[in-house]
């Protein structure tokens, strides 16, 4: 692990007041291990037990050690995010503070990344310690969103990820949206690796941030990162393509409709033509309803391409995301170039010298 200089562990607390030296204690033992430069950063959600208090005492006895409390509780996402703004490290690990993610997993996780170069490496509970319908819920999840995303990822509920830095900084994390880290890092064209881990009983306390009543709000996320994932440079490409469909339908119904209104004055003449009314028919207002509405997303689609335009424009955000760059030393190019004219019989040529007439 020599070629990794510094880690950042982040840690969301909310109420784990028996489990955080525990937790510690096997955190630092295995960092210590790896040989390299760390900070644990315990994030405390708003806890209303003896969770800061144990922080605080941690961060008295061990300077790598930092804390961050909220005012009140805002949720694991918010407590990721605000570790993630922290953080300082090369590489930023995340991990649960009930002490089921087993920190003797974190040197698996950097083999993995350094085995091919990988940019983000989740766990994989295999073996679960959970009740059965818990397990069965995360399971159909976990295939929904894989479908939905394309992004095949068994866990996503596991909290024990390792990720280099460059690619959390530019991510914006609220709601349920901490789930869909691979998902979201998966937009800038990330190497992401699984990696089986240990899932372990919880000691003590229940369970906070995982509770079943949450699933909606996750699979209301699961639409804002398709969006994000598949829309977000483009809104045109979505809604000009509803637009497209609900006015293509509308016309074709009103064309239907004008079809056998001109066919009847046809066969049976004026008075026939004149008899068939079309004007109170509900095909008639569908079709109209369904051009109006096409005709309103196409100006939705205006306007997220107008707001997209100004996000990127006016905050000078990059539509790219670089992995590597090769070059040459600039400098070393300049002296080279001037001792070839220098050595050459002839003149140098510098056009940036000439004078334009008039």
């Amino acid at each position: 692990m020599d070629d990794i200089d510094t880690i950042s562990v982040v840690v969301p607390v909310f109420n784990e007041q028996d489990n955080l030296r525990s937790l510690y204690t096997e955190l630092t033992t295995v960092l210590k291990g790896l040989g390299v430069a760390y900070e644990i950063i315990f994030i405390d959600d708003g806890s209303i037990d003896n969770s800061f208090n144990e922080l605080s005492s941690l961060h008295d006895i061990d300077e790598s050690v930092k804390v961050i409390r909220f005012r009140r509780n805002f949720g694991q996402t918010a407590a990721f995010a605000a570790g993630f703004d922290a953080a300082q490290g090369e590489l930023i690990l995340t991990i649960d503070a009930d002490g089921q993610n087993d920190p003797n997993d974190i040197p698996k996780l950097l083999e993995k990344m350094r085995e091919n170069e990988y940019d983000f490496v989740t766990g994989w509970r295999k073996n679960r310690k959970e009740p059965l319908v818990r397990r069965l819920l995360s399971k159909l999840a976990n295939r929904i969103i894989s479908q939905s995303s394309q992004l095949v990822v068994h866990d996503r509920g596991c909290s024990l990820k390792l990720f280099k830095r460059e690619i959390i900084k530019n991510l914006r994390l609220y709601g349920q949206l901490h789930r869909f880290l691979p998902e979201l890092a998966s937009a800038i064209g990330v190497r992401l690796a699984e990696v089986p881990v240990n899932d372990r009983p919880r000691k003590s306390g229940k369970s906070k941030y995982g509770s079943i009543s949450r699933t909606p709000r996750v699979m209301l996320d699961l639409v804002t990162v398709f969006y994000l994932l598949s829309f977000f440079t483009s809104p045109m490409r979505l809604f000009g393509s509803m637009a497209f469909i609900s006015s293509l339908t509308g016309i074709v119904i009103g064309s239907y409709l004008a079809f056998l209104k001109i066919y009847n004055g046809l066969v049976g003449g004026w008075e026939a033509f004149h008899a068939y009314e079309i004007g109170n028919r509900p095909l008639l207002l569908l079709a109209i309803l369904l051009i109006v509405i096409g005709v309103q997303l196409l100006m939705m689609g205006f306007l997220g391409e107008m707001i997209m335009r100004v996000y990127y424009e006016s905050r000078d955000k990059p539509v790219y995301h670089v992995r590597q760059v090769l070059e040459n030393d600039t400098q070393l190019i300049k002296a080279l170039s001037s001792q070839k004219y220098h050595d050459s019989p002839y003149p140098a040529h510098h056009p940036k010298d000439e004078h334009t007439a008039g």
